[in-house]
């Protein structure tokens, strides 16, 4: 979050910060963090905050039932072949730029982008992925949702999130929910749930080790499956919009008790 600030229309969101939500937050009975990182950052801030929560994200689970029918077809072999996914906005803090950078030293996979692209940063993206060599090994197939996203979590080797800044990553809850191993950066929100659950791995974001831990993880077909299957349990129990409802619940009266 302080990066993005810095990077950011600085002065603007730090004339924001001051004039209108400093005193919205240094009121608030409860403020409410998604992940502990969002918690700190915010710290950094410097922000008057009287008292505050975490609880993530809830999910709804998916149903048991969804097949690998009706995923949009990928170009080429690429339907014969095991692929990375990153699904989400394609902007420049998801940090799309260093997975490119890493396929190089991932053999044997593909990369799969599913996501909009209202910032028009993929023409960005497919130049940078000529300049390594793996334009040939990349699918951009644009935004996709319901039954088609949950078979393509269920198709993808791993989910990699290597973004720059993310308060939370409901999208790392997704592919857990359905037994998708993931590999997100420190910098996700959602990188201690990844930790806790051993649902796949935390990883550094420069392309070199980036490339390397992502080799890791698919070098290992059984351990890979493990983790999935330990991501899907740890989801249904501790992330459901039930068990999150709980928690939110709590919180409140905890507020409102003072």
């Amino acid at each position: 979050m302080q990066n993005l600030v810095r990077r950011k229309s600085r002065l603007i969101k730090r004339f924001w910060l001051a004039s209108i939500e400093r005193g919205n937050l240094a009121n608030a009975a409860l403020v409410h963090f998604t992940s502990r990182l969002e918690a700190e950052e915010a710290a950094k801030l410097s922000v008057s905050i009287r008292k505050s929560c975490v609880v993530p994200n809830g999910i709804d689970m998916p149903s048991e039932n969804v097949g690998n029918h009706g995923v949009l077809s990928l170009s080429g072999d690429a339907d014969k072949e095991p692929f990375l996914l990153f699904l989400g906005r394609i902007n420049w803090k998801k940090g799309l730029d260093r997975l490119i950078a890493a396929l190089p030293g991932i053999p044997n996979c593909r990369l799969v982008v599913a996501g909009n692209d209202e910032e028009h940063y993929q023409s960005k993206l497919e130049s940078l992925a000529v300049k390594n060599r793996v334009r040939q090994r990349i699918s951009f197939i644009g935004p996709i949702y319901g039954a088609e996203k949950e078979a393509l979590y269920r198709r993808a080797l791993i989910l990699v999130l290597p973004s720059y800044s993310e308060n939370f990553g409901n999208v790392v809850l997704e592919a857990m929910a359905t037994g998708c191993p993931v590999a997100v950066t420190s910098e996700v929100g959602a990188a201690d749930i990844v930790r806790e659950s051993g649902a796949g791995a935390v990883l550094n974001g420069d392309p070199k080790s980036l490339g390397a831990g992502i080799c890791s993880l698919i070098a290992d077909p059984t351990a890979l499956k493990r983790m999935g299957e330990k991501g899907r349990k740890f989801v249904s129990h501790q992330y459901s919009w039930d068990a999150v409802s709980i928690q939110m619940e709590d919180a409140y009266r905890r507020a409102i008790s003072g």
